[in-house]
């Protein structure tokens, strides 16, 4: 079994989370981030579509 040199991270501030594996103690920005979503032009064509026929069915439907 492989064992650190150093069992506590100092820079955790707090005796259980020093106390914690490094691997457990992982930030957000260590770990891979997967690709940022972009809609498609088609999506905002539909998403577009759908919006203008509520905007007028319920104009249509009030007035």
């Amino acid at each position: 079994m492989r064992r650190s040199l150093v069992l506590t991270d100092e820079a955790a501030r707090h005796p259980f989370r020093a106390s914690l594996p490094p691997h457990v103690t992982r930030t957000e920005g260590d770990l891979l981030r997967p690709p940022r979503w972009r809609p498609s032009i088609a999506e905002v064509r539909s998403f577009a579509a759908v919006y203008v026929s509520g905007v007028v069915g319920i104009t249509a439907f009030i007035a």
